[in-house]
């Protein structure tokens, strides 16, 4: 780590005198950078905006002009260039600020009170105050994503009852879901890098019009950060440093960004490296999660070893490096043309829930760990304004990812380690238009997705280093492709009352091989070929200045992917789910009302009910190989399971936000979700469903001032007794407290926090947290991990 640190402090030392001659625009009450304020003179001649530091180049301006400050959340302010003091623009919050941007619906710039959907927005204010560790961290900390764990390095979302592959992640619009995601938890999301990005946004319920398939429960996009261009035809420099420091898994990270800015071209650069060590948790609660023991080599021999510190979970930590770099050129103002390029890269990293396992009271593996998970993605965008015939503005994007995830896993006394290794080659490519005909906006465009997977798997003596055969967890060498086309229309019938609806078309191939010389089924490829329509109306309607109302339909669909047709796995202890070529696409059904309501001056009230039905839902059941239910699978007798669609299932719930501004200076923001759902089982019953999460929310009371701003609040769960669990779930009793009768069940629980941020200068800033001060031990639902204890963490930045 002393490389890294080291290399901070030069980059701290080498650009602190390269200031160019600006203004800091700020926010007066919270003295917060204001970004994207226009600047300009009474004729409009000559203008300036503040970049995402809040700065701009005002040298244009003669001494005598008079300036006019413009934002869309603050009130108008006029001035003498001669009268800014300090180099420093104060302005004043609106109460009747305009409505916030959203881009995740359409790709293209909305109003957010004109769309009859449920989204949540995370913006650059409040990614820089959350302090977190993970992209998977930053969605938890919203209370509308709940997030699952099974190791430290690990982060599964959960929305609206639906997880993994029923929900679709995008990195700045490009699609990071591939043919191998999994209706097991997956980890992908820790790849993104949070001090990397700019803005977040999460769609709350299908999303398949705009993103296709897996689109069902939710779209989480996440925007990174953008180069910046030159206003005044010189060149501009901005610069950030940050560092932090966390007690609990002793985390020591440093990230550095800087962004070059000419007239025609800009160029952005970022760097972030972490260092995690063995997370703690929490002294009061479950003593069943504890980790009194744990394996390790001695001697050439596998041992049980006593841990020193029960609380100490071993072993989880590990390390990650995320790069990013970006270059972006605007010839004129109808063309602008960027590359974006991102790199992640972990170390191996143990899957924690495995290696608590017992089997006949011994712990069952002496191995069980994730290989580097890395992953690259490079995209080139074109950005075009039109005249309006056909199109307005036009969008292109092409897009190459690679993904590599590597699993070892050896059971405790064993001399053979299983390996498998996955790589998948995703290319993308989107076209996508809007033309506008008044306030009405069509939206419309086609899309070409192709994965190409490969897989291995091999075994190895960990004594002799001799290597033997395994079957590999994929058809090596299938494909998964997806061709679709889209239109979206939105009817702004007056000021207040928006329509917005919209219709999708999808085709998926999917075409993969069995070698007969490693796969003894009763078939030798998979070739599914299908299609799926999806659709969606809504409105959003504006009663009165008090009263906001949105409601929605829509439909949503996922196609079966590789990782469903064709994997070979360990699902759980004694089941193996092996391939099966006969499926076809789920599809979701939902409905959603929601109200926001301005109660007195002071109290906000935001609300939303939905209904979701899924059919055809692809589940793991049990199965039979030309008649058998049981084979040998790495040693041992195993239940056969597949994929099928072999049920339907239904989620309903309810999210709540309230916001209660005190003054100016005070506010408490509450979030709460509440979420039931059932699945149907072999024998037509119904069961809870998997995903469903327990009630959870959170608390904030915020207090600004001047260059102080002060966060408690608390995080929350509620319980889930053993006949509320999945039966998946009451299956998995190492994952939870045991109830008084002997049986899993998960246990509520609750955190109290404090975060502080202060900005010594316009360049200094500092955020101190203390979480979980009660130091509970707790984990969330599903998790095999459990969460941190007391943590004490420090951060600071450096802004240039």
């Amino acid at each position: 780590m002393r490389f890294y640190f080291t290399a901070l402090f030069v980059f701290l030392l080498t650009f602190s005198a390269i200031q160019a001659q600006e203004i800091l625009i700020l926010d007066k009450d919270s003295e917060k950078p204001l970004v994207n304020v226009a600047i300009y003179n009474t004729s409009k001649s000559k203008n300036s905006i503040t970049n995402i530091d809040g700065k701009a180049d005002i040298s244009k301006f003669s001494r005598d002009e008079t300036l006019v400050f413009q934002h869309v959340s603050h009130l108008e302010k006029r001035m003498l260039k001669s009268e800014i003091k300090s180099n420093k623009v104060y302005l004043i919050e609106d109460e009747n600020m305009l409505q916030e941007v959203v881009l995740s619906v359409a790709k293209f710039e909305q109003d957010k009170k004109d769309i009859p959907q449920q989204i949540v927005s995370i913006t650059s204010e409040e990614i820089a105050f959350s302090n977190s560790q993970t992209s998977a961290d930053l969605l938890e900390s919203t209370g509308s994503v709940y997030v699952q764990k099974s190791q430290l390095g690990g982060g599964s979302p959960m929305i609206r009852g639906f997880s993994t592959n029923r929900l679709l992640i995008a990195v700045d619009g490009v699609r990071m879901n591939t043919a191998i995601f999994r209706s097991g938890n997956v980890q992908n999301i820790i790849s993104i890098d949070p001090l990397a990005v700019e803005r977040a946004e999460v769609i709350l319920g299908p999303g398949s019009v705009v993103y296709g398939s897996d689109a069902i429960g939710g779209v989480m996009n996440f925007y990174t950060l953008k180069p910046s261009y030159s206003l005044n035809g010189g060149t501009s420099f901005n610069a950030n440093a940050y560092t932090r420091y966390a007690t609990a898994n002793e985390e020591k990270t440093a990230h550095a960004d800087f962004n070059i800015g000419l007239e025609k071209w800009a160029f952005l650069s970022s760097v972030s490296y972490s260092d995690f060590g063995n997370l703690k948790m929490g002294s009061h609660g479950p003593e069943e999660f504890l980790r009194p023991e744990y394996v390790t080599r001695i001697n050439g021999e596998d041992r049980i070893v006593r841990n020193k510190d029960p609380k100490v979970q071993v072993p989880t930590g590990y390390d990650q490096i995320n790069l990013l770099q970006k270059v972006a050129f605007m010839p004129n103002k109808t063309w602008d043309f960027s590359l974006g390029l991102i790199y992640s890269e972990t170390s191996n990293y143990s899957r924690y829930d495995r290696l608590v396992q017992k089997r006949d009271g011994n712990l069952k593996y002496g191995e069980w760990y994730y290989g580097p998970q890395k992953w690259f993605s490079g995209n080139f965008s074109i950005n075009k304004k039109g005249n309006g015939k056909v199109y307005d503005k036009l969008q292109f994007t092409a897009a190459y990812q690679n993904f590599e995830e590597s699993r070892f896993d050896r059971k405790f006394d064993d001399e053979t380690l299983y390996i498998n290794t996955e790589n998948v080659d995703a290319y993308s490519a989107n076209l996508d238009f809007e033309n506008n005909f008044g306030d009405n906006k069509l939206f419309y465009g086609v899309e070409y997705v192709l994965d190409e997977v490969n897989s291995t798997g091999k075994t190895r003596n960990i004594l002799t280093n001799a290597e033997g055969g395994n079957p590999s967890r994929y058809p090596d060498g299938s494909t998964w492709q997806s061709l679709a086309a889209y239109s979206s229309y939105n009817w702004k019938l007056n000021e207040d009352l928006n329509i917005q609806s919209g219709l999708r078309y999808n085709h998926i191939i999917i075409k993969a091989d069995f070698l007969a010389s490693v796969h003894d089924f009763p078939f030798d490829n998979a070739n599914i070929n299908t299609g799926a329509l999806t659709g969606s109306a809504g409105l959003s309607w504006r009663q009165n200045g008090n009263t906001e109302w949105k409601l929605n339909f829509s439909t949503g669909f996922r196609a079966p992917n590789i990782d469903d047709i064709g994997k070979i796995f360990d699902s759980e202890p004694g089941a193996v789910v092996i391939p099966n070529p006969h499926l076809k696409p789920e599809y979701a059904y939902n409905g959603e009302l929601g109200v926001k309501w301005k109660v007195f001056k002071i109290i906000t009230l935001d609300l939303a009910g939905f209904y979701t039905y899924l059919d055809d839902a692809l589940v793991r059941r049990d199965y039979n190989l030309d008649g058998s239910t049981t084979i040998e699978y790495q040693g041992e007798p195993s239940r056969v399971q597949a994929m099928q669609n072999a049920a339907s299932a239904y989620v309903y719930g309810f999210e709540g936000g309230l916001e209660v501004r005190f003054s100016n200076n005070l506010k408490l923001l509450s979030q709460i979700t509440i979420t039931k759902g059932k699945e149907e089982q072999d024998d037509g019953s119904k069961a809870p469903l998997r995903h469903a999460a327990p009630l959870y929310g959170n608390t904030h009371l915020v207090w600004t001032k001047n260059k102080l701003k002060l966060d408690l609040f608390s995080e929350y769960n509620g319980s889930l007794g053993f006949d509320e669990l999945a039966p998946s779930e009451q299956g998995k009793a190492y994952l939870y407290a045991v109830d008084s009768n002997g049986n899993p069940y998960f246990a509520e629980w609750y955190t109290l926090n404090i975060t502080a941020n202060y900005r010594f200068s316009e360049h200094w800033s500092t955020t101190v947290s203390i979480e979980n001060i009660t130091d509970q031990r707790y984990r969330t639902y599903s998790s095999g991990i459990s969460s941190a204890g007391i943590n004490f963490i420090a951060a600071v930045r450096y802004s240039l």
